[in-house]
């Protein structure tokens, strides 16, 4: 029994479902460049040789390099209006809080509502500790009644209407300090700040309110559509579900047989439903070409308690920011065009998120930036049936800067599939099939295992990597691992060095920190103030 999801089955029943489609990372930031360039991370830079493999938060000045093109840039060419709504994760600021240099905006986006960062715990409260959150908000309103009694004994003391001690005064502002500092700390982690909402370059909520974003954000989706339905136009719309912390509306929370997590999922499903009905609504189905997938696996470690908050991959070992397996790069993928994609087909060739890219410059007429590789291929020929095989004879599986794997598609009838892993990550917990020490697997060091010669499997017969073929028990094990060795050399001699932007080096600076206030009072929610920007560009 899963959680019901009515309107995504919709979806895959009336498009291609992609049964073996991969991400370029199991971590979202660099599985996003990824999907958005058509480039391994690598290339672009989007990737770290140490833990911190994803943009950590919004004092980081790492980002999408500028010189990257993408999918909204190519089709921006075309003439096309794009559109990103929901998370963008691909950095905000360079050198100052409000130069916005990896806005959406400086890559082909012409509107743009969402948050710049990703969900944290620290953006949804635990839904559990209402007497927490019931005296946190009874600190706040202590430490502005104190501050208002300091302000009128020292104007009054000052002015010679009280006479009080000015060690009384000096007293309380003590106090003040001490309440504000317990009340600040109350939220647990400045990356409560970062849990912001904004429309174009404007912050429109800080801290959002993450329970009522995701429909914020559908309402949002409609009304781009509507605005853009006599136009050719791209919407990347980018759900903040289903991520921890699961921030829920109450009309869903408690519905599904499978916790949080599962109602989480039902609501997205549901908002999957309202933005369907309204490309219908506006007659626009049988001319949009509607992508459905997820940037990586599920997170096995995210618990709390026994409640698995990060999902479950099924018979696919690992996970959530693990290199190389199946748990961690599978994901689903759902693609919809009537009339131009046979409705209910079932395609189980290696595909990628990478692909959409030149799919997207395939179907609009575009060309491919020729000053670079893109690895993604074209998936209409196979999406049709015109041709039995995905252009991919080999995908690379990279954890941060290092490669842990390699999947070989033969071009034959065999249908096999070969994946060999060279390096693998030790479970915390042995045999626990996650990483619930550090809370995420690593890439490098002691706390993994170095493969030589590497685990070879057949997923076409062992999808969940259970059992390594040897000599022994597969008679064309040495010739694969010789074939998969001399086609990952050529694939490193095609890497040219850039900087890695998520180095350990290029981490937090506080003052790139997005404010809408004075730090650290960063509080406004100007949602109902706003009016969404229109126009040619759309841009505000």
């Amino acid at each position: 029994m899963r959680p019901r999801t009515p309107h995504i089955d919709r979806l895959a029943r009336e498009g291609v479902r992609l049964t073996q489609h991969i991400s370029a990372a199991s971590l979202c930031s660099p599985s996003r460049s990824a999907f958005l360039t058509g480039r391994y991370p690598i290339r672009s830079g989007m990737v770290s040789s140490g833990n911190r493999r994803v943009i950590q938060n919004l004092a980081v000045p790492a980002g999408l390099p500028l010189n990257e093109t993408t999918l909204a840039a190519l089709l921006k060419k075309q003439g096309y209006s794009t559109g990103l709504i929901g998370k963008w994760h691909q950095g905000l600021n360079c050198d100052s809080r409000s130069d916005q240099c990896h806005h959406p905006y400086n890559y082909g986006f012409d509107y743009y509502y969402g948050m710049p960062f990703t969900l944290v715990d620290s953006c949804w409260p635990d839904p559990f500790r209402n007497t927490e959150l019931a005296f946190e908000s009874q600190l706040w309103l202590c430490v502005q009644l104190v501050a208002i009694a300091v302000l009128t004994l020292t104007f009054g003391k000052l002015s010679g209407w009280v006479s009080v001690p000015w060690l009384l005064i000096f007293s309380m502002i003590l106090f003040i300090f001490l309440l504000g500092y317990a009340w600040f700390s109350s939220h647990r982690s400045p990356l409560y700040w970062d849990c912001l909402l904004m429309r174009g370059h404007e912050i429109t909520e800080q801290p959002m309110k993450a329970e009522r974003a995701g429909s914020i954000m559908v309402k949002d989706a409609i009304s781009f559509l509507e605005r853009h339905r006599k136009e050719t136009f791209l919407l990347f719309f980018s759900f903040l579900h289903v991520h921890i912390p699961l921030p829920t509306t109450d009309n869903f929370t408690g519905t599904s047989k499978h916790g949080l997590y599962g109602d989480n999922v039902e609501e997205m499903d549901f908002m999957v439903g309202k933005i369907l009905d309204a490309i219908d609504d506006f007659g626009l189905r049988n001319n949009t070409l509607v992508y459905f997938t997820s940037d990586h696996g599920g997170h096995l470690e995210a618990r709390r308690g026994h409640a698995q908050l990060g999902g479950w991959n099924g018979i696919y070992k690992g996970g959530k920011g693990m290199g190389g397996w199946e748990g961690g790069i599978r994901v689903p993928g759902i693609v919809r065009w009537p009339g131009k994609v046979p409705a209910g087909r079932l395609i189980k060739e290696p595909t990628s998120l990478m692909d959409i890219l030149p799919t997207v410059a395939s179907v609009s007429g575009g060309s491919l930036p020729q000053d670079r590789v893109i690895d993604g291929r074209d998936l209409m020929p196979l999406l049709q049936g015109n041709v039995r095989h995905s252009e991919h004879e080999f995908l690379f599986h990279y954890c941060g800067s290092y490669l842990h794997a390699v999947r070989w598609i033969p071009k034959d009838d065999s249908g096999s599939v070969w994946k060999a892993h060279y390096v693998t990550p030790v479970f915390q917990p042995p045999a626990s099939g996650g990483c619930y020490v550090t809370s995420l697997c690593r890439c490098f060091g002691e706390q993994v295992t170095y493969h030589n010669p590497p685990l070879l499997f057949d997923l076409s017969r062992d999808p969940s990597e259970s059992t390594p073929l040897t000599p022994a028990t597969e008679p064309l094990h040495d010739f694969v691992i010789k074939k998969v060795a001399n086609a990952l050399k050529e694939h490193q001699e095609t890497i040219v060095p850039v900087t890695y932007q998520l180095s350990e080096l290029n981490q937090g600076r506080t003052w790139l920190k997005p404010c809408c206030g004075v730090f650290p009072f960063c509080l406004c929610d100007k949602e109902e103030e706003l009016s969404q920007p229109r126009g040619p560009n759309e841009k505000r």
